[in-house]
């Protein structure tokens, strides 16, 4: 089977990372031996205004979080993405340093095709304007309290037919998190949030200590336009994050709408088992001496839970 031809890639480079310097050049020499037009952005700390252009296929050097944003700036163009694990966690970024070649021949070759990861749009209207529109999302959409252990409440509906909308109800909590497949293993799962197949389409509702206990997260097809708004009484200050990185403030009365984009991240592994491997490797469900059952231990010092084990900022490293 005939797989794609490659012109020109873009290394982008979290320089915060271990050896990304050294990674991307070894990239770099080896794309331009056989004639591959190569550009690195390189960045440490917050990423300024990447290159424009158009890429057959991105690299992306870094943990998790830098695979999120490459996701971001690359979901219009529909580019694979090669995200090479240099972080900690490493759900998404799941090709190791020694093995990018092999996994870049096997993807040329045509023997291997990019998980193909749904993405959310959201959009803030603010006084029958829109603030902000169209923004994409890998991972999770988040409207959270801007005080230390300070309710908010939203009220939350979902599109069930083209314009009619079923009221899911009022949430009093420390906020709510709309996650993808992808972002499942994330801050949703920290909430108590279910974990997805990452090429299902569909998005979790997972509250953030809901002052009612029956508030359980919720599953709803991603093709469901979510409407959330934020209730005109708050105690504290609004805020809206996408994928842990890009920050919104909020005010009473606006309208958040969360729903499904229709860009694809296109993520280049070394194979769909490859997720369910990471997921007993990072989250430790089995081990040498040890159990593995919901709610017990399952590695020295460690526990595995329905809860799961990673925090919020586990989930953008």
């Amino acid at each position: 089977m005939a797989g794609p031809n490659v012109l020109s890639a873009i290394i982008i480079v979290n320089l915060h990372k271990e050896d990304a310097g050294s990674v991307a050049e070894e990239i770099r020499r080896e794309l331009e031996s056989v004639g591959v037009k190569t550009t690195i952005f390189a960045f440490e700390g917050r990423p300024s205004t990447p290159p424009k252009g158009g890429w057959d296929i991105a690299f992306s050097l870094g943990g998790d979080g830098t695979v999120l944003y490459t996701a971001r700036i690359l979901a219009q163009s529909g580019t694979p993405i090669l995200p090479v694990h240099l972080g900690t966690l490493g759900f998404l970024a799941g090709v190791e340093r020694h093995e990018w070649l092999w996994i870049y021949r096997r993807w040329l070759a045509g023997e291997i095709k990019p998980s193909r990861r749904c993405m959310l749009e959201f959009s803030i209207e603010r006084g029958g304007k829109y603030a902000v529109n169209n923004s994409v999302c890998l991972n999770d959409v988040v409207i959270s309290s801007l005080g230390i252990a300070k309710l908010i409440r939203l009220q939350a509906r979902t599109e069930v037919a083209p314009g009619e909308f079923a009221e899911i109800g009022c949430y009093r909590s420390d906020g709510l998190i709309i996650a993808t497949p992808t972002g499942s293993t994330g801050y949703s799962m920290a909430a108590g949030g279910p974990i997805l197949d990452p090429e299902m389409e569909a998005q979790i509702i997972s509250p953030i200590c809901p002052f009612t206990l029956s508030n359980r997260p919720l599953v709803l097809p991603s093709r469901q336009a979510l409407q959330i708004t934020v209730c005109a009484e708050q105690r504290s200050g609004v805020l809206l994050t996408c994928d842990g990185q890009e920050t919104f403030d909020l005010e009473p009365g606006d309208l958040v709408t969360v729903k499904h984009s229709p860009n694809y991240a296109l993520l280049i592994t070394s194979g769909y088992s490859s997720y369910y491997k990471a997921l007993a490797e990072k989250l430790a469900w089995s081990s040498a001496g040890g159990t593995s059952s919901a709610g017990g231990t399952s590695s020295a010092g460690g526990t595995s839970s329905a809860g799961g084990v990673v925090s919020k900022g586990d989930a953008h490293a």
